[in-house]
């Protein structure tokens, strides 16, 4: 609700503090194969030592830090928006992963995470010796 001393600009100058203050994380893809899972994320200006990957059972754990450009002393930013910090993404799977097979690259601003399927046995046939 405006108050007589605020105007529509004003309210527009607390959206954009609340955006450029607002979490960020890559945009990512994921591709279903028969075999495996493949997901991509676009990490550009991050560092390939601070991508860390955690799989759990169905679950894939990414997380990494684009650290803040250096600003020489005799320059100021006039305009920046670049955003630095450290971030955390999870995906779950539909089926288990098999974390001896993981496999990633990071190239071009591009961390691509190849997840080989497990082995589900959904049943078991047990034979009764004498």
């Amino acid at each position: 609700m405006l108050t007589i001393r605020q105007s529509p600009f004003d309210l527009f100058e607390r959206l954009e503090q609340q955006l450029a203050t607002a979490e960020r994380v890559p945009n990512a893809e994921i591709l279903d194969n028969k075999d495996t899972y493949i997901v991509r994320l676009e990490l550009p200006g991050v560092d390939r030592d601070s991508i860390d990957i955690k799989a759990t059972d169905r679950n894939l754990v990414i997380s990494a830090e684009r650290p803040q450009h250096n600003q020489s002393d005799d320059s100021e930013p006039l305009l920046s928006e670049f955003r630095s910090g450290t971030w955390s993404r999870s995906f779950r799977f539909p089926h288990s992963l098999n974390r001896d097979a993981l496999k990633a690259t990071y190239r071009d601003g591009i961390l691509e995470i190849t997840a080989t399927k497990a082995v589900e046995h959904t049943s078991v046939t047990v034979s009764v010796e004498n």
